[in-house]
């Protein structure tokens, strides 16, 4: 016993010192990234990327064969923390819709209801600053597109202050409680607290939120009470915080068939109400009026043409059939419902059965429409938590070749960007489900010699 015990310390001794060196040479790397600019060091940033994402993979390795220890628990997030410090007083580098998020709050803050005007509207020509004006992207012609809760979000946090500092820390102010929940509901599952390394360490959430201060951790932070809610069986808080998340991003209302129990009613009318009384405050600007420019940017990402889905551009490439977008949205339509049929009516096999059917339907819901930018993956890794997935470690730090589209932008090469993210991630996902039935077999070969002998 003594011998063992002595086994286990020098083994934790070991994972600490290894998890220690790791992060300081992320620390090092972050700072380094600051140095990029423009897009003349896009490539150069996405090979930094990508070397950070190898050794976050070594670290999220180690994370889930390590016994549950305070001391690498304290590890994971005081490094996750200096991380974002080193970053988030940077300029954003990456992206700069958060100077719309600040214009959005100021808006607000004059009175004005958000969706209204375009920022270039004449409307509001004392609001505009050298600033944040300047930098605002489509201000010529783009209403805000963003959800009430997003907004409500600006406003609260331009009252304290009009900047683009203050905006990301609110940002990773809500990545604190989503990590907060998350090692909560790590720990009701039974399963340990450190792996919440795997979100709080991944390149991707550290670049695109400290750094470039994106919105989706609120989102985030309400998926994550969403899912704690559904393992206590508080039906109306399900409702409410998924309601909440999709008021915030659109998309975690993918996630209704997999934390919808069969023929409760409570939860459905929660998220209803939810997004009702959301848009309430909003809605003198008409119901399609805040929708702001949802509908262009469907028409400016190819959604309406389809010209950047890659499953319809595979089809393309490898039958020579240009297949009518209305089809192939009909088939995405279907392969959702169909899964939505299947989370519905699964009978699960363990009580994280619900976070497997989420991490699916996410999954499939952005495989399907393939977005162009890096940070709309990131959504994937809380599950990531709970059902560690080398299909999704590879889905969420390949994103990073999105960034390719700055320098190459013709259809042609968005499809083979896309292919380095999508064929390796099949061929993995093929693997795994080939792998895992492999198992299931011989498990089941097993139990019937058992049983015969």
């Amino acid at each position: 016993m003594i011998t063992t015990a002595s086994g286990e310390r020098h083994t934790l001794i070991v994972t600490n010192v290894l998890l220690a060196a790791v992060g300081a040479i992320l620390l090092v790397l972050y700072r380094t990234g600051l140095h990029a600019r423009g897009v003349a060091d896009i490539v150069w940033f996405i090979k930094l990327a990508l070397v950070q994402s190898a050794l976050y993979l070594i670290a999220a390795w180690l994370i889930v064969r390590t016994r549950n220890a305070r001391s690498t628990l304290i590890i994971v997030l005081v490094l996750a923390g200096i991380f974002r410090l080193s970053i988030v007083f940077a300029p954003p580098y990456l992206s700069d819709d958060i100077y719309r998020y600040v214009w959005d709050g100021r808006v607000q803050g004059a009175g004005i209801n958000p969706y209204r005007y375009i920022p270039a509207d004449e409307h509001l020509q004392s609001l505009r600053d050298e600033e944040v004006y300047p930098k605002i992207n489509r201000r010529d012609y783009a209403h805000t597109m963003y959800p009430p809760a997003a907004e409500a979000t600006y406003f609260l946090t331009t009252r304290l202050s009009e900047s683009v500092t203050w905006m990301k820390l609110t940002i990773v102010g809500f990545e604190l409680i989503t990590v907060w929940i998350l090692m909560k509901l790590l720990a009701a599952f039974g399963l340990a607290r450190q792996r919440i390394l795997i979100y709080a360490w991944h390149p991707l959430t550290v670049w695109e939120f400290a750094g470039s201060g994106h919105i989706d951790p609120l989102a985030f932070a309400f998926i994550a009470l969403a899912l704690l809610a559904r393992k206590r069986n508080w039906e109306t808080a399900t409702g409410i915080s998924l309601g909440l998340a999709t008021l915030a991003k659109l998309f975690p209302i993918v996630l209704f068939p997999a934390l919808y129990k069969r023929w409760g009613w409570k939860m459905p009318a929660a998220l209803a109400a939810t997004i009702v009384v959301g848009y309430l405050p909003y809605i003198g600007v008409g119901p399609l009026g805040v929708l702001g420019f949802i509908p262009g940017y469907a028409q400016e990402r190819g959604i309406v043409s389809g010209k950047h889905f890659f499953i319809l551009n595979l089809v393309d490439s490898l039958f020579g059939v240009k297949l009518p977008n209305v089809i192939f949205l009909s088939f995405a339509g279907a392969v959702l419902l169909g899964l939505a049929l299947w989370s519905v009516f699964k009978r699960d096999d363990d009580d994280r059965g619900y976070l497997k059917r989420s991490l699916v339907l996410g999954t499939a819901f952005m495989v399907l429409f393939a977005p162009d930018f890096p940070w709309y993956f990131a959504w994937l890794i809380p599950f990531l938590c709970f059902v560690p997935s080398i299909p999704g470690f590879y889905l969420t730090v390949a994103s990073f070749f999105l960034y390719l589209t700055w320098i190459y932008r013709t259809e042609t090469q968005y499809f083979k960007i896309k292919a380095l993210i999508f064929v390796p991630f099949f061929l993995l996902l093929t693997v795994a489900i080939w792998w895992r039935r492999r198992k299931l077999g011989m498990r089941r070969l097993v139990a019937a010699l058992l049983v015969d002998s």
